[in-house]
C-alpha cells in the first residue's frame, strides 16, 4: 500500500508476494474507483471510496442478489484511517442495525445475506440479522492463525451467518461440493460406490458442511495477500459467491477492505458494488482488480473443484 507519512518503507523478503501500491501507481489506480459523491448508482462493477452510511441510501432498491458484509468486530482495532473501539454488546447491536437496515431495501426478493463475526459479535449478528431476514445457517471457518493463550483456548475460528430474504433463493449445491480423499474405499459388485478411482487417486465429491477447515488466511507468500489487517481469503468468498449467485448477478459489500469480494466476483463473472472508506485500501483493491483482468486463479479452487486442503494432485 502507499506509505504516506509513515517513514521509510520496510523492505520485503525476496519471496514475499504481498500486493503493494508504489507511489507512481497511485494516480492511475485512483481512476479505477469513484468517490461517494460522484458515482452513478445505475452502473455495475463499482469500487466506491466513501462512507457506507453515505453511499447505501443512494443505491438502487432491489438491485442486489447477494450481500456480503465483513464489518468491524466488537474489538478495538485500527483499519487505516478508520478505527473501531470496543463498546457494550447493546451498543454494538445498535451499530449493526444502523447500517444493516440501510441494506435491506437494496436486496432483491431472492437475495442471500452473509454476515461475518467472531465469538464476541456473533450473537448480536444473529439477532439483528434475524430481524430482517430468514436465518438459514451459521458457518464456522477455521482461520488457522491466532495467538495462543496461557489461560484460554486459542481463538482460531470465525462465524459467517447465512440469511435469505425469502424462501425462494439461489443455492448451487454442485458448484460448492468438496473433493475429499477416500480413506476407506467401499466397492459394490467390484466397482467404486459413491467415489471415483482415477489417475489422481481415490476421491469423493461431498456435500459442503457449515464447518470449513480448508480455508487458508492470506499470508506473505500468497499472491492475494495485502497489508489489510482482516483480509478474507478469495477461496472463502468463492464458496459463497458460487453457492448463492449465478453469473452476471450483482453483489454488494459495504465494508470492502482490500477488495476481496470485488476481486473474487470479477474472477467468477459476477458484478459488484464495493464500498471502502480508506483510500489506501481502495488503491489496493483497484490494483487487485487490475491483476484479476489477466489472472483468474483462486487458490484452493481448481477446474471448478474445491479440493480438501493438501489433497489436490500436483498437476492441479
Amino acid at each position: 500500500m502507499t506509505n504516506k507519512g509513515k517513514g521509510p518503507k520496510k523492505e520485503r523478503a525476496a519471496r514475499n508476494r504481498t500486493i503493494d501500491v508504489a507511489g507512481n501507481e497511485a494516480e492511475a489506480l485512483s481512476r479505477r474507483f469513484v468517490s461517494a459523491g460522484s458515482f452513478d448508482a445505475g452502473k455495475k462493477d463499482l469500487l466506491i471510496c466513501g462512507d457506507a452510511f453515505e453511499v447505501l441510501p443512494r443505491l438502487l432498491p432491489e438491485s442486489f442478489g447477494l450481500l456480503f458484509a465483513d464489518p468491524p468486530y466488537n474489538l478495538t482495532k485500527d483499519f487505516g484511517k478508520e478505527s473501531f473501539k470496543q463498546i457494550s454488546g447493546d451498543e454494538y447491536e445498535q451499530w449493526l442495525d444502523s447500517w444493516l437496515r440501510l441494506c435491506v431495501p437494496l436486496l432483491g426478493p431472492t437475495a442471500s445475506v452473509y454476515l461475518c463475526g467472531d465469538w464476541r459479535s456473533s450473537s448480536a449478528i444473529q439477532r439483528v440479522g434475524s430481524k430482517y431476514f430468514n436465518l438459514r445457517n451459521r458457518i464456522t471457518w477455521e482461520r488457522e492463525k491466532g495467538r495462543g493463550a496461557k489461560q484460554n483456548w486459542k481463538n482460531a475460528a470465525e462465524d459467517i451467518w447465512f440469511f435469505t430474504v425469502s424462501d425462494n433463493y439461489t443455492f448451487n449445491l454442485d458448484a460448492v461440493k468438496q473433493r475429499r480423499r477416500v480413506l476407506a474405499p467401499y466397492k459394490e459388485n467390484g466397482l467404486p460406490k459413491d467415489w471415483n478411482d482415477g489417475d489422481t487417486g481415490k476421491f469423493r465429491d461431498t456435500h459442503p458442511s457449515n464447518i470449513w477447515t480448508d480455508i487458508t488466511v492470506p499470508f506473505w507468500s500468497m499472491p492475494e495477500n495485502t497489508d489489510h489487517p482482516t483480509q478474507k481469503p478469495e477461496k472463502l468468498l468463492a464458496k459463497i459467491i458460487l453457492a448463492s449467485t449465478n453469473p452476471g448477478d450483482l453483489m454488494l459489500d459495504p465494508f470492502a477492505g482490500s477488495g476481496t469480494t470485488a476481486v473474487t466476483a470479477k474472477k467468477l463473472d459476477r458484478r459488484f458494488v464495493a464500498i471502502e472508506s480508506d483510500e489506501r485500501y481502495c488503491l489496493l483493491a483497484a490494483k487487485r482488480l487490475e491483476l484479476a483482468e489477466t489472472d483468474k486463479k483462486i487458490q484452493g479452487l481448481s477446474d471448478g473443484v474445491f479440493w480438501e486442503r493438501n489433497s489436490a494432485p500436483s498437476n492441479k
